[in-house]
């Protein structure tokens, strides 16, 4: 009897970063998962914890923290939640994402709710126990066979500490449920032309210092981990060299299972539980890396935005779910996708010039009044000129403003958004949203998660979702928007040749509009790209590269 509730017991694998953060601690906890799934372990889940004392993602700038992820449940939360879904080909909820500020806000309401007995609340235990308290309840409502918690940022920062110390707490506890691996850089300098270690020795010190020793390294760097390395790592590291995971730079991320197992993560994780392996099967996961690389017609796709630039770089995280929408869309097809990001504030300088060797156009979502006319240029250039086009949130909203100008000559439309005092507000802000903004309430406050949609019979939007769903007239589509279609124009569209293809089941939000006359002319209230992944593209994505190959050819 005691052996099978040793067996029962949730596993738990915290993902931790050495001295370096943007290396892919996201994709790795999201790629060991997929492995475990194909090891036969389906409920395997995920948690994210971001150290910063935001309550959540969505008050915070895109370009600093890349693409804020909308959850099922209508959390704003870190991109990696994105990842967690489209390898695990699950939703993760809101209570699987924990920030410093929803932890502390818990314990303060806790303590003011005298739940701790009027006790003396203190930064340690207390902290810790809430941080163990969230991830074991996230655990019991996935009814997760093995979790994987992946701590945000790197082992030598303070604001990490509590989070370490919970970990820490969880394996004295639990020693056989709980594993540790730190993700690593390690350089190799042009100039020396050797890969150097002394940067993960040192970071797997200051691990040790927070009472934590690592069971696997993951050797991220520009090439694969050598074995005089491996040796070297093992012995100051203290580590077997069988748990140093080689993990060199590649094309895709839908590599990184397969490449792990190659040094046998999979088996070496379950052999330290001591769980046996259910099944091996990777088979679809192999077929979709195949496409996606075997792949040689091109398609070119322009995506037109603003959250691009940070200093001298691009910053393609901002529409990371996106990026990966398309990438899972083209495979289908057997396009390879080729992407130019094209900056709005350039359109406005130089032109619709810069879009004519475009197959297809996409403007993703995007807040305020900058490089809205950009927006607006390049959507009339698309319509004109029968280029496929996808508007995506903000990108439905400028495809109306287009339309109003430029075919119903009303020259003053404009969002409220982007002028608050324009005189033909064709977007319009939401009702229930005027007494929030009034109130300065702006965090996880619009319109957010999974709602339903309304197909209209005989648009193209309808023939689109039926070649997956068969015969279905409601939907379920992830929003993120405080601005809305404002229905009192919506008959003169109508008349003109826009017609709106989808809406809330009361008729009163237009979730969706289209050029129906048009090869690919479809705006989106929602957003498709949170819920498309690799083993199940979004079919208006698959639907889009298809009429943007056929515009090509």
């Amino acid at each position: 009897m005691a052996n099978k509730k040793k067996d029962k017991a949730v596993k738990y694998i915290f993902i931790v970063g050495g001295v370096m953060s943007g290396v892919g601690k996201g994709i790795t906890c999201a790629s060991i998962g997929r492995i475990l799934v194909g090891k036969g372990y389906n409920n395997v889940s995920a948690i994210k914890i971001d150290p910063y004392v935001n309550i959540d993602a969505g008050t915070m700038n895109p370009i600093e923290h890349g693409e804020v992820f909308v959850t099922e449940d209508g959390d704003e939360t870190d991109q990696d939640i994105g990842n967690y879904e489209r390898f695990l080909n699950r939703n993760i909820s809101r209570d699987n994402y924990m920030t410093t500020g929803r932890v502390y806000a818990s314990v303060i309401e806790r303590e003011r709710n005298l739940e701790y007995g009027g006790k003396c609340v203190q930064v340690v235990p207390d902290i810790p126990n809430e941080v163990i308290r969230r991830i074991k309840y996230a655990a019991q409502k996935d009814k997760a066979e093995i979790m994987l918690i992946e701590i945000g940022g790197t082992v030598g920062e303070y604001e990490n500490l509590l989070f370490l110390e919970a970990a820490r707490m969880m394996h004295l506890s639990e020693p056989k449920n709980v594993l540790f691996i730190m993700v690593a850089y390690l350089p190799v300098p042009s100039i020396i032309g050797e890969m150097k270690t002394k940067p993960t020795q040192h970071a797997v010190r200051a691990l040790n210092s927070a009472g934590i020793q690592p069971d696997f390294i993951i050797a991220r760097s520009k090439v694969n981990i050598d074995a005089p390395r491996r040796r070297k790592l093992a012995v100051f590291c203290n580590i077997h060299e069988n748990d140093i995971i080689g993990a060199p730079d590649i094309d895709s991320i839908y590599d990184v299972p397969i490449n792990f197992e190659k040094d046998n993560l999979g088996n070496r994780i379950l052999e330290k539980f001591n769980i046996r392996q259910k099944k091996k099967d990777l088979v679809d996961w192999k077929k979709m890396v195949k496409k996606i690389k075997t792949a040689k017609k091109i398609v070119n796709i322009g995506i037109v935005g603003k959250y691009f630039s940070t200093g001298n770089f691009c910053l393609s995280d901002s529409y990371i779910s996106v990026i990966e929408a398309i990438k899972h869309a083209s495979a289908v097809n057997n396009r390879k996708p080729i992407l130019h990001w094209i900056n709005t504030e350039d359109v406005e300088k130089q032109g619709v010039k810069i879009l004519k060797n475009l197959d297809g156009i996409i403007v993703p979502q995007g807040w305020g009044s900058r490089g809205v006319e950009g927006k607006i240029k390049t959507i009339k250039y698309a319509r004109e000129n029968n280029v496929p086009y996808f508007g995506l949130c903000y990108g439905m909203q400028m495809a109306v403003i287009e339309f109003a100008r430029n075919v119903l000559g009303f020259k003053q439309a404009n969002s409220e958004e982007a002028d608050p005092k324009t005189t033909c507000p064709v977007i319009h802000i939401m009702p229930e949203q005027k007494e929030l903004l009034a109130k300065k309430h702006y965090g996880g406050t619009i319109r957010l998660g999974g709602w339903p949609c309304q197909i209209i019979p005989g648009t193209h939007l309808a023939k689109t979702y039926k070649k997956k769903f068969g015969v279905k007239t409601v939907i379920s589509e992830r929003h993120r928007h405080r601005y809305e279609f404002n229905n009192q124009y919506r008959e003169q569209y109508e008349k003109a040749g826009l017609k709106v293809c989808g809406t809330s089941p009361d008729g009163r939000v237009v979730e969706a509009i289209e050029i129906t006359e048009h090869p690919f002319f479809i705006g989106t209230q929602f957003h498709p790209e949170y819920i498309s992944r690799p083993l199940d593209p979004h079919p208006l994505f698959v639907e889009f590269i298809r009429v943007c190959a056929k515009f090509k050819k």
